[in-house]
């Protein structure tokens, strides 16, 4: 099957453009800041490829997943894989609390003082509770967070939503919080401890012929890479007030 397969993608090429079915394997956090800002774009160019994104937290062997390709961070990657930057070449996680959470239990000074916070920490399919680490002058500091909520990797706009309705204190991509600063709603707290990393990559079987399709993304990845360049994110950190919204129960 694979034989056939190849043997009608390479007839593909003869076509003007490519055309068949794109699928990609990503985490949520990818889906959600890294494809939307390539998708559109990519699907305008291509109109005769249909992507199809299957959202799954842990490294998976693409291939056995029926997948073209996916998105992943350096160290779940395997050495047979061939890999390119997709997105942000650095990003950071966040830590944030709303205002008037923050007004009424203090903000913390250092990574220790979280275990007099509520955290809103995510949770593994596994069960396992994601720790939360922080770095600051070489020094790497990792606490294992509680409170009031686990939540599932794969819904951490729960955790986010939550954070603004006072629960307690989120740690997630900055990337992602960004619009919870800049409207107010959320306040970045020990920001001088937020860890670094390498951004994200697209990564995929390094086998002699690539898909149309997935050859198409790839040359559109690399030709539009500055689409994913993040302008440096500009924060009201001491937010006084939130906007009238409807809000979830206050449960802190």
């Amino acid at each position: 099957m694979a034989d056939v397969e190849a043997a009608l993608d390479r007839a593909n090429d003869f076509r003007g453009m490519p055309r068949g079915t794109l699928r990609l394997n990503v985490p949520v956090n990818a889906a959600r800041l890294v494809l939307p800002r390539i998708l559109p774009g990519f699907t305008r160019a291509f109109p005769d490829i249909l992507v199809e994104i299957v959202v799954e937290h842990g490294f998976v062997d693409i291939l056995a997943a029926g997948c073209d390709a996916g998105i992943r961070y350096d160290e779940r990657l395997t050495k047979n894989m061939v890999a390119l930057p997709i997105g942000p070449a650095k990003q950071r996680f966040a830590t944030a609390a709303s205002p008037a959470y923050l007004e009424r239990h203090g903000r913390p000074q250092h990574p220790h003082d979280l275990f007099d916070h509520a955290c809103l920490p995510a949770r593994y399919g596994s069960g396992a509770v994601a720790p939360w680490t922080f770095e600051r002058d070489n020094r790497i500091v990792e606490i294992e967070p509680a409170g009031p909520l686990a939540i599932d990797v794969n819904a951490m706009d729960l955790a986010v939503l939550a954070a603004i309705d006072e629960c307690g204190i989120v740690h997630l991509f900055e990337d992602w919080l960004r619009p919870a600063f800049e409207n107010g709603t959320l306040e970045a707290v020990l920001e001088p401890w937020w860890q670094s990393f390498s951004g994200p990559r697209l990564y995929y079987h390094g086998r002699d012929h690539v898909p149309g399709p997935l050859r198409a993304f790839i040359n559109y990845v690399q030709q539009n890479q500055w689409q994913a360049r993040l302008r440096k994110p500009r924060y009201n950190t001491h937010a006084s007030a939130l906007p009238a919204a409807t809000r979830l129960p206050v449960c802190c």
